[in-house]
């Protein structure tokens, strides 16, 4: 078994490298090429190249238009091999837990297939199966890109492009969680406690005691697809609500939740019973409590056009490597926020707001973590399913309606009034301590115990002006410390002496002197240049 895993190891290698080779990745990659190599070396690269569609911030917009085109085109797997999954997690036979399971699949991606069935309580429910072997097939193919990419030198060639490395370290991470199906089952009953409270959402029901980590069991969700619009008509339904709520309760998820749908398309939404039901809760972004403020943040700063703001909170949410230039950086945050300073904000595209964020942050080498990049691609998403709904609605107003609205009914006034009083407080009790701490900051540089950290904005020149002014400082000081300690030696009766004065204080003035001497001339040699 194991010298057949070997070769079936080498063969697939082979078969990956020759797939290189007929592209001619050696010779460089566009867009197009890019696509078509995922597409050639199957599955497992399809789905890496869906996930590298929504992260702008660290792929050029270009690649990131052109993976989006990438679709599961798997052949469905055939009834014996679901049956064997189903009984394999079982123990049993697929007729004694269902009384009825229907043999053609509602559906067939990379991961898993889905089938309709009853379970044999009567209840109308799906079934998700997962590929066999699948996490063993994905694993070896992570694992022997890996050494096609050292063999070709892959991360040499596509380095302006993409580092293979950290593509397939995240898509590893994302894959596993979504190949533990109780990990959805988790979410789908997360996400149902948190809008228990909201009348018009709802979820489908998990049936726990059937579901593994390699089937899934839910409530079959029946309903209307949103875009079947004449059914929907007909049966009283108005799209422009449909389109609010929903948008509502998406920005609810983000800014009040954390805990948000990361992939609201059409075929994930339906409508039942005067409901939205959201189904599929494989892909869930999750945002800790600081990510949610600073989120809000974002659409405080948007609504205001407060470039400084908004610089802020990308800092705050970016990962970055090496010397940001800031100003550069703010330069254009700031010409970005200028395209937009006389626009509605119900004039605004979401998704071409969040591509120009994303596209300047990628210039800037600032990648966002897992939870905003999938954050973004959702919101992207979110606006293209309520467009079809209703062409007019805009997703920014709304979050901002919903923010400023939510900032409103948390004040609470005995509370601020308290805070403000701490605040001035803190601003006299500070406020007079100024005088003591600057003493002290003095006596810190002048004992050396001070560490101070200059960040120039701007170009890596005035970093050679700066030296200069801290080499100038530092004889000054030393000047000084010598002056100081020869005048101490001078009280003494210190032998050897040289004109009456010991020889060690005769030595510090002779050096203090010469330093003194370098550094006048150093002033005015610069003075000269400067006229």
């Amino acid at each position: 078994m194991k010298n057949n895993e070997i070769l079936s190891s080498k063969r697939r290698l082979a078969q990956i490298l020759g797939i290189l080779k007929k592209h001619e990745i050696t010779k460089g990659v566009d867009p197009v090429k890019f696509r078509m190599i995922l597409e050639d070396l199957g599955p497992t690269f399809v789905k890496i190249g869906q996930i590298m569609s929504s992260r702008q911030d660290m792929f050029s917009e270009r690649y990131c238009t052109e993976l989006v085109k990438l679709r599961d085109n798997v052949l469905p797997m055939s009834i014996e091999t679901i049956r064997s999954v189903i009984e394999e997690e079982y123990g049993t036979a697929l007729e004694d837990i269902f009384s009825q399971f229907d043999e053609i699949p509602l559906g067939s991606a990379s991961i898993a297939q889905v089938h309709r069935a009853t379970l044999k309580n009567g209840k109308d429910i799906v079934v998700k199966v997962q590929r066999p072997n699948i996490y063993m097939t994905m694993e070896r193919d992570i694992s022997l890109v890996r050494r096609a990419s050292k063999i070709l030198h892959l991360n040499e060639i596509l380095g302006s492009v993409v580092d293979i490395n950290i593509v397939l370290d995240e898509f590893w991470h994302t894959a596993k969680e979504e190949m533990d199906f109780l990990n959805e089952a988790k979410f789908a009953n997360k996400f149902t406690q948190l809008n228990k409270d909201i009348q018009y959402i709802d979820a489908p029901k998990i049936e726990l005691e059937y579901s593994t980590s390699r089937v899934l069991v839910m409530e079959y969700v029946d309903g209307y697809e949103i875009d079947e619009f004449d059914v929907l008509e007909e049966e009283g339904y108005d799209r422009k609500e449909i389109a609010v709520k929903l948008a509502e309760n998406y920005i609810k998820q983000i800014v009040d939740d954390g805990f948000f749908h990361a992939d609201p398309h059409l075929g994930n939404i339906r409508i039942r019973d005067g409901k939205i039901v959201w189904i599929d809760f494989g892909m869930m972004g999750i945002l800790s409590k600081q990510d949610k403020y600073l989120m809000k943040n974002a659409v405080i700063a948007l609504g205001n056009n407060d470039v400084q703001k908004l610089v802020d909170v990308i800092l705050a949410l970016g990962v970055h490597n090496g010397r940001i230039d800031y100003a550069l950086f703010y330069d254009d945050m700031e010409n970005f926020m200028r395209k937009y300073l006389h626009m509605e904000l119900e004039d605004i595209n979401l998704s071409v707001v969040i591509q120009e964020i994303f596209s300047i942050a990628h210039k800037h080498s600032i990648s966002m973590p897992k939870g905003i990049s999938m954050l973004a691609r959702g919101l992207v998403t979110i606006e293209s399913t309520m467009t079809v709904l209703d062409p007019k609605i805009n997703i920014i107003e709304i979050a901002a309606n919903h923010v400023a609205q939510n900032m409103v009914n948390k004040i609470d006034l005995k509370k601020e009034f308290i805070n403000t009083q701490k605040l001035t407080h803190d601003a006299v009790h500070y406020g007079m301590r100024i005088p003591v701490q600057l003493y002290d900051i003095i006596q810190m540089i002048m004992k050396g115990r001070l560490k101070v950290n200059l960040d120039i904005m701007g170009s890596d020149v005035p970093m050679t002006s700066i030296n200069h002014m801290v080499n100038k400082l530092t004889v000054g000081i030393v000047s000084a410390g010598l002056l100081m300690a020869s005048s101490l030696l001078c009280t003494t009766q210190m032998t050897p002496k040289i004109f009456g004065i010991p020889a060690l204080g005769f030595i510090g003035y002779i050096t203090a002197f010469g330093l003194g001497c370098w550094l006048l001339y150093s002033v005015l040699k610069e003075h000269r240049h400067r006229k």
